[in-house]
């Protein structure tokens, strides 16, 4: 009696307090425990909207379309349920017809009526219609026609019919409510071969279901399933990428819609920033290809974050130009799986190998890409490195780095958004019930990623593991060892079954006892760069933040001192935001940017740098000084950023070098003519233009200028470099500049340059000042301009002449040319689509006469 009577004044506790319904508003709610999430379905971004809203776990929840509330079902006390208003206050009714334990499927139809399902065929119904004499009343028990292993299950509003898809099997099943039928719709083709819990699923006004792997946070949408039969084709794909969780329940109201992305049209339809094929929703639709792409090599990764490296990076870079080192994927040492696999090793010390996994993602074979040569630039002591092979593609790699005080200092999300690169979405992954960060990131050539960070660091004695896993490299302790993984895939799938493996294979060595993870940040900067003093950000608000707090520390040069700025961005609680940061002229800053609650983000940018090469024996530096520009640089140059000033005693050479990106990447210079500088030094100054293409450091192009005690200007026309093979020069994948001064008499001597103002220049040629403007001559035109399938450049020649159309990405990489035969007078190429991407191309008209302008084309 008395626990009857505690049970009614429980369930009336604060009724007025809550009495607030949601009203079908278009966010989906994620239960996890007695936390609740909203879930923005079109990008798959979350923020918390509830915390310990219950004392015991809430499951089964649902959207009560005949109240406006939602419901779930209680853990503790038991045989409850719980009704749930806007503002997260809760009232709790007791059930005594429930069974103690095991609720975890729910939905409520149209008419109120709530279906409460644990394991078996079992379910329950209770009226939860507030205008019936039974409400908050059990009304009967009932048994499907065949038990079915699901953990949601959501109303359909367009047919009325309850929908669910099986853990293991990827069936779809479609439950009549009235008669308790169950039919099975067929195996969901994006599912196939996937072994997830799927513990939140939706619809919306269309009746398209939303379904969400508990493990990797992964949304999935079926496309009206009310048409499906069994026999027909399923139209299935990913949606978005949301969080992952182990208990996970979630509700929305099934007439809601949900916004699409229109895959060709240009526009970001459904708010999330992300246009198009950007769009992870696009996947495979329209022209998008489907989220498989190769993945970059762990050989060129693993660079530091932070600002006292970049001239150390640029110099391991230049040492890879110089000596003409590529990394050869068909060359490249194959593993192969030994005896000792997933053993506890006998050998005194544990190596690198014992922790990389093998046969986990059905890869065909796997590659040692080993990058040894950070050892010297960076923290890491020991590095080992594999990428996974399918199809003679890297689909995934795995860097794993030893350090001996602190963690690894880079990650791939650190660096790359402000120098090109996108953070699609990031959000959580679960793996051993233990919630990790993944991160979704475009790269530069617009390759998607996956990525997983991990450090374990001995605890105990060293007879245990600790894993650590933080979004800010400030949260790892200090000073201590850390084995270091940097895993990246083109599935998250394959992601999660990797870092799995790697936990498993840690757990062999030295048994795991702790985790320590961090939170993904809720604010975060997409992409970046750098123009004229400011950066430009993208920011994503996915909790709808009013403003957040930018602190960094930056350089104006490389030799410069450090300084730190602070200021507030207000993003007025918009999704989107894109912000410009006053940062003044600048070489490096790493900054960060947070609410001051939740986890911040960080990144880090640097300009391609200046750097020396002292590798001679007889070389010593005695003075080397990097200055910023004075200098109003005309709208057609391209500067090179910085002075340069060095003193050198040398027998041999001394260098100076400078790379055009922070990455050696190449840039197409063929809109330009001539090196345009002031210098003076001691000497016979060589200029040498790095070419990718060229392997041999030997028949790089260059040429060379006298300096003397008095700055001078030079004009150095491109036609003035030359190489040992007797080619001409192709300016469309140059990634640096290398300036050398010989001692030419094999004698000790002291070599001085100082170079100011350096910038690449246009000029006129004789055939271009002959031209009619009118004529298009020198600015070819693409029409139609944006392109959706094909378009046609349209330019005239006073030639008749084989020209080439070159389209490059904006970073310079060739990715489409055509030849064709003009005649005099007005001419046209056509440039169909293909596999050509969304985004910005350039368009080149390669003539032996003319040196046409570089037209810009929209993708679509």
């Amino acid at each position: 009696m008395k626990k009857l009577l505690f049970l009614f004044i429980l369930s009336f506790i604060n009724v007025n307090a809550q009495d607030v319904p949601f009203n079908c508003d278009y966010n989906a709610y994620l239960f996890q425990n007695n936390d609740v999430y909203a879930i923005d379905l079109a990008s798959g971004n979350s923020y918390t909207v509830a915390t310990d809203i219950t004392k015991g776990s809430v499951n089964a929840t649902a959207y009560n379309p005949a109240d406006g509330f939602i419901w779930g079902s209680l853990s503790s006390p038991e045989k409850s349920i719980v009704r749930i208003g806007k503002n997260f206050q809760t009232t709790t009714y007791y059930i005594d017809e429930l069974p103690s334990s095991s609720r975890y499927v729910g939905d409520v139809s149209s008419k109120g009526i709530y279906y409460l399902k644990g394991g078996g065929k079992t379910y329950y119904k209770i009226d939860l219609n507030p205008e019936s004499d039974n409400y908050t009343k059990y009304i009967g028990t009932e048994n499907l026609s065949q038990s079915i292993s699901v953990h949601d299950w959501a109303f359909n509003a367009v047919d009325g019919n309850l929908y669910a898809v099986e853990k293991k099997t990827n069936i779809l099943y479609r439950i009549n409510p009235e008669t308790s039928n169950v039919q099975s719709l067929g195996v969901v083709p994006i599912l196939t071969g996937l072994n997830y819990t799927y513990g939140a699923v939706y619809f919306d006004a269309s009746g398209r279901f939303y379904v969400s792997a508990n493990q990797t946070g992964t949304i999935y949408v079926i496309q009206k399933v009310q048409d499906l039969n069994g026999k027909n084709g399923m139209d299935s794909n990913l949606f978005a990428f949301g969080p992952s969780s182990s208990s996970n329940d979630g509700a929305r109201c099934p007439t809601a819609p949900v916004v699409q992305e229109d895959c060709t049209n240009g526009i970001d339809d459904d708010g999330d920033g992300l246009i198009d094929c950007e769009d992870p929703s696009c996947s495979g639709y329209a022209a998008c290809p489907v989220l498989v792409a190769p993945t970059s090599t762990a050989n060129s990764g693993g660079l530091e974050s932070n600002n006292r490296l970049s001239q150390q990076i640029s110099k391991r870079n230049f040492e890879r130009t110089k000596t003409s080192y590529k990394f050869d994927k068909a060359t490249a040492k194959k593993l192969s799986k030994s005896m000792g696999y997933a053993k506890k090793s006998n050998k005194v010390g544990i190596e690198l190998t014992d922790f990389i996994p093998f046969g986990t993602i059905g890869e065909d074979n796997i590659i040692e890409s080993s990058p040894t040569d950070l050892i010297k630039i960076t923290n890491a002591t020991n590095i080992y490195s594999v990428d996974y092979m399918k199809e003679n593609q890297a689909v995934a790699s795995i860097l794993l780095l030893e350090t001996e005080k602190g963690v690894y200092e880079h990650t791939k999300y650190i660096c790359d958004r402000l120098l090109g690169a996108e953070l699609i979405s990031v959000s959580t992954i679960e793996i051993k019930e233990q919630q990790f960060i993944k991160a979704l990131i475009r790269n530069i050539d617009g390759s998607l990623e996956f990525v997983l960070s991990l450090s374990a660091k001995p605890t105990n004695s060293n007879s245990n593991f600790e894993i650590e896993s933080h979004w800010n490299l400030d949260r790892y302790e200090k000073e201590v060892p850390y084995y270091n993984f940097q895993i990246w895939s083109n599935s998250l799938d394959d992601l999660l079954k990797l870092g799995e493996e790697v936990l498993n294979l840690l757990d062999v060595q030295k048994p795991v006892t702790s985790y320590n993870n961090s939170t993904p940040p809720t604010v975060f900067v997409r992409k970046g760069k750098y123009i004229n003093g400011k950066l430009d950000l993208e920011i994503v608000n996915t909790n709808k933040s009013k403003s957040v707090v930018f602190d960094g520390g930056l350089r104006a040069s490389e030799t410069g001192f450090l300084e730190y700025v602070s200021t507030n961005v207000d993003l007025d609680g918009n999704y989107i935001s894109n912000v410009q940061v006053d940062a003044g002229n600048l070489f490096d800053i790493g900054f960060r940017i947070g609410d001051g609650l939740n986890t911040p983000d960080d990144l880090f940018m640097s300009d391609g740098p200046w750097g020396y090469d002292d590798a001679a024996p007889s070389t010593s530096v005695m003075k080397y000084n990097i200055e910023s520009n004075d200098y109003t640089f005309n709208d057609d140059d391209f500067p090179i950023e910085r002075n340069i000033e060095i003193e050198a005693t040398t027998s041999e050479y001394i260098a100076a070098y400078r790379a055009l990106t922070p990455k050696f990447s190449p840039i197409d210079l063929s809109d330009y003519n001539s090196l345009k500088l002031k210098a003076k030094g001691t000497g016979t100054l060589i200029i040498r233009l790095v070419k990718k293409g060229i392997s041999n450091w030997e028949i790089q192009f260059k040429t060379s200028i006298t300096l003397t005690e008095n700055l001078q200007d030079f004009t150095v026309p491109f036609s003035d470099f030359t190489s040992n093979n007797g080619e001409s020069l192709e300016l469309t994948d140059v990634t640096s500049l290398v300036f050398t001064m010989l001692a030419e008499s094999g004698a000790k001597e002291t070599k001085e340059m100082n170079l100011k103002q350096l910038r690449f220049s246009t000029g006129k040629t004789l055939a271009v000042e002959n031209v009619n403007s009118n004529d298009n001559l020198l600015n070819p035109i693409a029409v139609p301009n944006p392109m959706i399938n094909s378009t046609k450049i349209h330019f005239t020649s006073e030639h008749a002449e084989k020209v080439t159309l070159l389209v490059y990405s904006q970073l310079g990489s060739l990715i489409k040319q055509v030849s064709i035969q003009t005649v005099v007078g007005k001419n046209e190429i056509p440039l169909n689509r293909d596999n050509l991407s969304p985004g910005i191309y350039l368009c080149k008209v390669k003539s032996n006469y003319v040196n046409y302008k570089t037209t810009k084309l929209i993708v679509k």
